[in-house]
């Protein structure tokens, strides 16, 4: 189970903390969290998208309640083909205020010098999140002085996401989930009614995307978390 920063905040009033205050979004709509978010959290604000199978829906309505929020991408430079057209096709129809950061080196560099660490097991693994996304993120958190961040992770994802609330600290930023308590179903619902497109991938069998080469079909008997990393670890290391 993982553990969240639950110290009182200054923000909710000197007796408030954390999770009174989550209590309170728990009963809300994506919309109002956002809204609330918007009003009461410091700092500048952005939204953070992979760009992945739903990432529609978060894009869309962060853009919609925040028309102009940045859009932090970290470029990894493994994407899918379809994951960077979709992104234009998304950017296009949306508007977005998209910042794109990647690694410091190309990847060709780097596995110039470290070889492809995705295949090295989990420790391997780890240290090619940490060098491909981590660090062009905490980057882009800290050129852009981010106060509040919003992701738009759900419990119903994976079993490390069972207990995520909706706002949390995050090595001292706010991190606002406000699709948290979604469902598949409320995904759905979403994007027929607004006419936004799943990610290309989704039609051929991905339930989750990410890097081409960590990203796989979903088989009969794999969960949908086990279509990630070969099943070694779900998290990259981005929400922790």
């Amino acid at each position: 189970m993982q553990v969240y920063d639950d110290s009182p905040s200054p923000l909710f009033g000197e007796a408030a903390t954390l999770e009174e205050t989550n209590r309170s979004l728990e009963s809300m709509t994506a919309e109002k969290r956002i809204a609330w978010a918007l009003e009461q959290l410091p700092g500048r604000h952005i939204v953070s998208s992979s760009f992945g199978i739903q990432s529609a829906v978060m894009l869309h309505l962060m853009n919609r309640m925040h028309p102009g929020i940045p859009v932090v991408l970290i470029d990894t430079g493994y994407l899918f083909a379809e994951t960077y057209r979709f992104i234009d096709q998304l950017s296009e129809r949306l508007q977005l205020n998209l910042r794109v950061y990647a690694p410091r080196l190309s990847a060709a560099w780097q596995e110039a010098r470290s070889g492809q660490l995705w295949r090295e097991g989990k420790r391997g693994i780890e240290h090619y999140n940490q060098i491909h996304k981590v660090e062009p993120m905490q980057r882009a958190l800290e050129d852009l002085t981010v106060g509040s961040w919003y992701a738009g992770l759900r419990r119903d994802q994976a079993s490390t996401r069972a207990n995520l609330p909706v706002l949390r600290r995050q090595q001292g930023r706010f991190k606002i989930h406000p699709l948290v308590d979604w469902h598949k179903r409320d995904i759905h619902r979403y994007l027929s009614r607004h006419d936004l497109p799943y990610h290309p991938l989704w039609e051929k069998g991905y339930p989750s995307v990410g890097d081409h080469h960590s990203s796989s079909r979903l088989q009969a008997g794999m969960t949908e978390e086990q279509s990630r990393f070969f099943g070694l670890t779900r998290e990259c290391g981005l929400h922790l």
